[in-house]
């Protein structure tokens, strides 16, 4: 089964607004998903970059969103725990929530990665993505994806 995400702010392989940029205000965009399966426990999500020319760069982490969660608004902060009891992991940036696209050059694909949990994670806030892709491995009910592309002014 397929979680459908989706953004107001784009369009799924669109271009991601500015805004969302360390070109903008550098704050998270919208996000919107449906189709999460019975027994789901918890939710995640990753963002990241696989045109990085390092290797794939993250941008976020969360995980422990509680299952009946169908949106993320705007501009979540970036604290290592939200009042829902999720938490934020570390980014490719060192800090902890979204960091915005920021590629060096040319037009890089961001993938928003969403994953329907059949637990509730122990892990604590700060953790890196490698981190929760070990826990969650086994566990994941459904997962989709969104994808947007953003290049440097």
């Amino acid at each position: 089964m397929d979680i459908k995400i989706t953004s107001s702010a784009f369009q799924d392989g669109g271009l991601i607004p500015a805004k969302y940029t360390c070109d903008g205000a550098d704050v998270s965009p919208p996000l919107q998903w449906d189709n999460v399966p019975q027994g789901t426990k918890s939710i995640a999500l990753i963002c990241d970059d696989p045109d990085a020319p390092m290797g794939t760069f993250v941008h976020w982490v969360i995980f422990g969103l509680p299952a009946e969660t169908r949106q993320l608004a705007e501009k979540v902060a970036t604290d290592k725990t939200l009042p829902s009891g999720a938490r934020q992991g570390t980014s490719g940036f060192g800090g902890v929530g979204y960091g915005g696209p920021c590629p060096p050059s040319g037009t890089h694909r961001y993938f928003f990665k969403i994953y329907a949990l059949d637990t509730t994670l122990d892990l604590s806030a700060g953790a890196r993505k490698s981190d929760l892709l070990k826990v969650m491995q086994g566990h994941i009910l459904a997962q989709g994806q969104l994808v947007g592309k953003y290049k440097r002014r």
